[in-house]
C-alpha cells in the first residue's frame, strides 16, 4: 500500500512561548527553536508544529491573530522564521502552523474595518446582529470560555459574536469574499514553503442560519450552543471549496481540531477519496477525562473509543493519534501515577496509543514524562480560559485554595510550563524572568539528564520511534483489539499472519494477566519493553507488573 509522507511521520508539537528563549526576555522564540533543531532531529521527529507565531496581541496566546501575514514580535521575524524552515527542511524535517480561521483578534484589520459603520464593505465578514428586547444580546449562546457570547459595540450600537474571548469575533464563513481572503492568505504561506496546516477550531466554522436561541428550560442567562455552531450541516462545503481553492495540487498535511465529529462521521473528514483533510484530531477520549477529571482511567471505554476510530477509517482515511497538547493538562497526571509509577505510567500509555495505525503526535515535554506543573497561587495563571473560570469559581463562594486545587487539575497552563532543558536555572529554558515559572521538576526531569538515563522517559520515546520506523507492518497493519473485557489491559495487534506484532499494556498500578490463543509471546522476539524482562520461552499467559507494557513479533494469529 502506497504511503503519503505524512502517513510515515511523527508530529512534535511546539508551544513557542515555552519552547526556549533565545534573547532573554522570558518569552521562547523561532531562533529558540532554530537553536534545538538538534535535538529534535536526534529525537526522531518529522513534522514541527508550531503553535501560532502570527502577529497578536495575546489575548488568548497567540489564538488571537491580528495579522495572518506578519511574525509576532515576542517570536521574532519573518526572516527568523525562512531561516527556521529553511534548516528544518534541510534537516529532512517539515514544518505545519496553527492556523485559525474560525475568528480573529479584534485588532486585525478585517475587524476594525467591520466595526467602522454598518455600512463598511467587510460589515458581513462578521457576525453583527442587534440585541434583544431590554438590551439582552441577540441569543442565549454561552462562549465557549464562559460568559456571554455577543459584545456590544456602542459605535454603531449592535452585537459581534464570539465563540471564545471577546476579543476574538467569529468569521461569517458564509461570505464568499472572506473565504478568499482566507485562501489568499494560505496560498501566500504555502508559496512560502510551509508543509500544511493544523486548523482550529475547524468544526466551528459553520453556524446555524438565523442563530436561534438554545432551549433554555431552567432560565439560565446563557447556554451551551453546541449544536448550533459546531459541525453544523453545510459546513462540508466551506471545507471542499477550501481544499479545491487552496490545497489541491499541493503535497501537504492538513489536520483539522474537529470537536464534535466521531468515528461514523470522520470518513467525510478524512476520507481518502474525499479530497479534504489529512486527519482531523478528535476529543471522544479526552472528554473522557474531562467529564470525570479525577476519575482513574476507564480501560474499558478508552479501548472502545480509539478502536472505533482504528476500525472507522481503516483504508478509508488516516488517524491523528495523541495523548496530549497545549489545551490539556499532563496525560501522566490525568491517567497515570505520577508519584509512584511516573516512568512507567508515561512509558505504558505511550506504547498504547503510539503504536496504532495512524500519526503520532508528541507535546512538547511529553517525551520527559512530565506531570502537571503545580504553581504555588493562583497568580501565576496566565491563560484566559483559567482567569474566566477562576473568576466563575469565586463568585460560586469556593475558597481560592480550593480553587487552586481545582486548577492544578484542570489548567491549561499546567502543560505550558517552559521546555525544562537542564538543571540550571529556569530549567535552562531563559537567561531572564520566565512567563511562567520553570516546572517544579525540571533538576529531575530535563533534556540533559533524561538524555543520558537509557532508562528514561525521553530514551523510551526515541526506541518507540525507531520501531515505529523500522517495521512496515506498524504503518499499514490491521489494528485488533485483544483482551477487550479487561479493565487493566489495553491490548491489540497489528497486521496479519507471520508479520504481526502485539501490543500488550498494562495500565494499572496492580500486576494484571494477559491470556491469549492464536500466537505465542516469546523473549527472543521482544521488540520493546518497558520493564527488565527475564529470559522466557513460548508463552500464552503473561502476567504483567504495574503500568508494564511490552511489544513482541508474533506468528499467525487468530485472537479471541
Amino acid at each position: 500500500m502506497q504511503s503519503r509522507w505524512w502517513q510515515q511521520a511523527v508530529v512534535y508539537q511546539i508551544y513557542p512561548r515555552s519552547f526556549m528563549d533565545s534573547d532573554g526576555d522570558g518569552i521562547g522564540d523561532l531562533p529558540g527553536i532554530l537553536a534545538r533543531l538538534d535535538y529534535l532531529q536526534w529525537l526522531g521527529v518529522d513534522v514541527l508544529w508550531l503553535c501560532p507565531i502570527f502577529r497578536s496581541p495575546n489575548d488568548d496566546n497567540g489564538y488571537d491573530i491580528s495579522d495572518y501575514c506578519a511574525i509576532m514580535a515576542e517570536f521574532g521575524t519573518m526572516d527568523d522564521f525562512d531561516r527556521l524552515l529553511a534548516d528544518a527542511h534541510r534537516r529532512g524535517m517539515r514544518v505545519i502552523l496553527d492556523l485559525v480561521i474560525n475568528h480573529t483578534s479584534d485588532e486585525h484589520p478585517w475587524f476594525i474595518e467591520s466595526r467602522s459603520s454598518r455600512e463598511n464593505p467587510k460589515r458581513d465578514w462578521y457576525f453583527w446582529r442587534d440585541g434583544g428586547d431590554r438590551g439582552s444580546p441577540p441569543n442565549n449562546w454561552e462562549s465557549i470560555f464562559r460568559g456571554p457570547a455577543w459584545t456590544y459595540d456602542a459605535a454603531t450600537g449592535q452585537w459581534y459574536l464570539h465563540l471564545f474571548t471577546r476579543r476574538q469575533p467569529d468569521l461569517n464563513w458564509d461570505n464568499a469574499a472572506l473565504r478568499a481572503a482566507v485562501s489568499d492568505m494560505m496560498r501566500w504561506w504555502l508559496d512560502k514553503g510551509v508543509d500544511g496546516f493544523r486548523i482550529d477550531a475547524i468544526t466551528h466554522l459553520k453556524k446555524a442560519p438565523g442563530l436561534p436561541d438554545m432551549p433554555n428550560p431552567q432560565g439560565l442567562a446563557q447556554v451551551p450552543a453546541y449544536p448550533f455552531h459546531m459541525n453544523v450541516d453545510g459546513i462540508l462545503d466551506y471545507i471542499d471549496e477550501l481544499c479545491t481553492t487552496t490545497l489541491a495540487g499541493r503535497d501537504v498535511m492538513t489536520v483539522g481540531e474537529a470537536n464534535g465529529i466521531g468515528p461514523g462521521g470522520a470518513e467525510e473528514w478524512v476520507g481518502a477519496t474525499r479530497g479534504r483533510l489529512s486527519m482531523v484530531l478528535q476529543f471522544e477520549h479526552w472528554h473522557l477525562w474531562s467529564n470525570a477529571p479525577r476519575a482513574p482511567l476507564d480501560v474499558r471505554t478508552l479501548k472502545r473509543i480509539l478502536g472505533r476510530w482504528q476500525t472507522a477509517l481503516r483504508g478509508r482515511g488516516w488517524n491523528a493519534l495523541y495523548l496530549e497538547n497545549h489545551d490539556l493538562p499532563r496525560v501522566v497526571s490525568r491517567w497515570g501515577e505520577p508519584q509512584r509509577w511516573r516512568v512507567q505510567s508515561a512509558t505504558a500509555l505511550a506504547t498504547m496509543y503510539f503504536l496504532m495505525e495512524g500519526t503520532p503526535f508528541i507535546y512538547q515535554g511529553q517525551e520527559l514524562g512530565l506531570p502537571n506543573a503545580e504553581f504555588a497561587s493562583l497568580d501565576e495563571f496566565q491563560d484566559t480560559y483559567a482567569h474566566n473560570r477562576i473568576a466563575e469559581m469565586r463568585a460560586k463562594g469556593l475558597t481560592d485554595d480550593a480553587i487552586l486545587d481545582e486548577m492544578r487539575h484542570t489548567g491549561r497552563d499546567t502543560s505550558r510550563t517552559p521546555m525544562p532543558w537542564d538543571d540550571g536555572p529556569h530549567a535552562g529554558f531563559t537567561a531572564g524572568r520566565p512567563w511562567l515559572p520553570a516546572h517544579q521538576d525540571f533538576r529531575d526531569l530535563n533534556v540533559v539528564r533524561q538524555q543520558g538515563d537509557r532508562h528514561s522517559v525521553l530514551n523510551y520515546y526515541r526506541a518507540l520511534i525507531e520501531l515505529r520506523k523500522r517495521e512496515p507492518v506498524l504503518l499499514h497493519g490491521r489494528y485488533r483489539t485483544l483482551a477487550g473485557r479487561s479493565t487493566k489491559l489495553y491490548a491489540y495487534t497489528r497486521g496479519d499472519g507471520d508479520d504481526a506484532i502485539a501490543v500488550i499494556c498494562n495500565l494499572s498500578g496492580e500486576p494484571a494477566t494477559y491470556r491469549h490463543a492464536g500466537f505465542t509471546l516469546d523473549r527472543t522476539r521482544l521488540l520493546l519493553a518497558n520493564h527488565d524482562v527475564p529470559p522466557h520461552g513460548p508463552l500464552t499467559a503473561l502476567t504483567l507488573r504495574a503500568w508494564e507494557a511490552r511489544v513482541y513479533r508474533i506468528g499467525t494469529t487468530s485472537p479471541a
